[in-house]
C-alpha cells in the first residue's frame, strides 16, 4: 500500500508552471529523499501534500484520504522549510497547546518528554520568538513529530542545526517507525535519513530509485553528489 500518492500533478503560479504533471509514490513505511536543485518544485510539493496547497490538476492522497481531509491531518506530521512556531508562547506553551490539539492525554508530560529529547529543557520558559534560529527549528519538529505521525513531510529539516543536534535529530527520526518523505538538495542529508530517492527538476521527476542503485550509475570512485549533480546539469 503506498501512504503517498501523486498523479500528474500540475501547479501554476500565473504563466509559471512549477509543477508539471508530477507523478510518484511512497509505500507506507518507506523513506525517501525528495531530491532536486532551488526551484525544482520540491517545497510546492511538500505543501500540496500537507494540504496548504490545492493543485490545478491531478490528484493526491495521503494514506488514501485527501490531504486536506481531517483524516490525513490526524496521521500527518508537516515541518515546512523555515518553520516558525508561535511566538510569543514559550517553548513549553507550544509543546503543550499542540499537544492538546493532538488529543495527547498528559500535556504536561509530553512537552516534558520533547523538551528533554530536544536538549530544549533550559529554555522552557522563553518565548519562542527569542530562541536561536536553531533551537526554533528543533521545537519545530518536535511539534511536527509528537503524536507519532504515521506520515512525516519534511522539508529541509536540518536547516539551522549543528552538527551535534543534527546527529541527535537524525536519531531521532531515524528511530520512528513512520512514512518519510523528506525534501532537501543535500545529497548528504538524503543519505542519512533515506533510502530511496525521487530526484525533480523543472517540475517534473528526473528519476527514481534506491540510493544504491543511484550509487551504481557512477564512474568507479565516483562520489554520489558528481553523479547527481551530473543527472541534474543535463536534465535542465
Amino acid at each position: 500500500m503506498d501512504c503517498i500518492t501523486l498523479t500528474n500533478v500540475v501547479k501554476r503560479y500565473g504563466s509559471f508552471e512549477a509543477l508539471r504533471n508530477l507523478s510518484f509514490s511512497v509505500p507506507c513505511g518507506g523513506r525517501y529523499a525528495l531530491l532536486g536543485p532551488n526551484g525544482a518544485g520540491k517545497s510546492t510539493t511538500m505543501k500540496i501534500l500537507a494540504g496548504l496547497l490545492k493543485p490545478d490538476l491531478g490528484t493526491v492522497s495521503i494514506a488514501g484520504y485527501p490531504p486536506d481531509s481531517k483524516e490525513a491531518k490526524a496521521i500527518m506530521g508537516y515541518l515546512p522549510e523555515d518553520p516558525l512556531p508561535y511566538r510569543n508562547l514559550t517553548v513549553r506553551e507550544n509543546l503543550e497547546y499542540i499537544a492538546a490539539l493532538r488529543g495527547i492525554k498528559n500535556t504536561k508530560e509530553k512537552a516534558d518528554e520533547l523538551m528533554y529529547a530536544f536538549d530544549l529543557t533550559q529554555y522552557e520558559k522563553i518565548a519562542a520568538g527569542k530562541l536561536s534560529r536553531g533551537n526554533q527549528q528543533k521545537l519545530s519538529i518536535a511539534l511536527a513529530i509528537m503524536h507519532n505521525p504515521q506520515v512525516v513531510l519534511l522539508d529541509e529539516p536540518l536547516n539551522y542545526l549543528d552538527i551535534p543536534t543534527q546527529e541527535k535529530v537524525i536519531s531521532i527520526l531515524k528511530n520512528m517507525n513512520s512514512t518519510f518523505l523528506v525534501s532537501t538538495h543535500i545529497m548528504s542529508i538524503a543519505m542519512r535519513l533515506t533510502d530511496h530517492v525521487i530526484m525533480i527538476v523543472n517540475g517534473s521527476v528526473l528519476w527514481a530509485g534506491s540510493i544504491q542503485d543511484l550509487k551504481a550509475m557512477g564512474k568507479e570512485d565516483e562520489p554520489i553528489e558528481s553523479v547527481v549533480a551530473r543527472m541534474m546539469t543535463n536534465a535542465r
